[in-house]
């Protein structure tokens, strides 16, 4: 048995999961609550680094990293469903799928900042991300009629499904308002079972 520590607001840990779920491995992958950021944490023994999501396979090799732990789990069975397209597609996936992190990475550090006591928080680390998920929202309203965004699931729609969901865990997060093509995608890719079981807290 496999076990994938997890915290339950990292979008990270969240897209190791639906993995999970998507590839019905729930059967060989124990979940398992990680403690993270507090002081002489047990799961520091099973991970020094202390991040999420980390995949400890059967032989007790430890995976870090949602890319390469999303890619592992994915290839478990010999028939990967999550790999990005190949040939003369396979640029353009990568770029979507850069487009996708980066969004994420810029909302996770938003999330920590406003997780800080309120007088150890960085106004300037929170007004840059803000502006930066602005531009890369109106980048995605436009991106979301990518042929590649209306076909089978990828990694890349994971990764923006899990950063555009993060906007339960973050007020400030509002990019509804004015991208009407990229609120209809969400919609529906939020409505798969795999989604609504990871959902974060007070999602909407």
């Amino acid at each position: 048995m496999m076990k994938l520590y997890v915290t339950p607001g990292s979008p990270y840990a969240r897209m190791a999961r639906i993995v999970v779920l998507e590839k019905r491995l729930e059967s060989r992958v124990e979940i398992v609550a990680a403690k993270t950021r507090v002081t002489d944490s047990p799961y520091y023994d099973i991970n020094p680094s202390g991040r999420v999501p980390y995949l400890v396979c059967g032989d007790g090799t430890g995976l870090e990293e949602s890319a390469l732990i999303c890619a592992y789990l994915d290839h478990l069975d010999g028939k990967p469903a999550f790999d990005l397209p190949g040939g003369d597609q396979a640029w353009e996936g990568r770029r979507l799928e850069a487009l996708a992190r980066s969004l994420v990475d810029g909302l996770s550090v938003w999330g920590r900042e406003i997780s800080r006591p309120e007088n150890e928080r960085s106004p300037g680390v929170i007004q840059h991300e803000t502006d930066r998920a602005r531009r890369m929202v109106d980048v995605w309203e436009r991106e979301i009629d990518h042929p590649l965004m209306r076909g089978r699931l990828t990694m890349i729609h994971v990764t923006l499904g899990c950063a555009l969901g993060l906007e339960a865990r973050n007020p400030g997060v509002r990019w509804r308002a004015g991208h009407p093509k990229l609120c209809a995608w969400f919609e529906a890719i939020a409505a798969r079972p795999s989604f609504i079981a990871t959902a974060p807290a007070n999602a909407r």
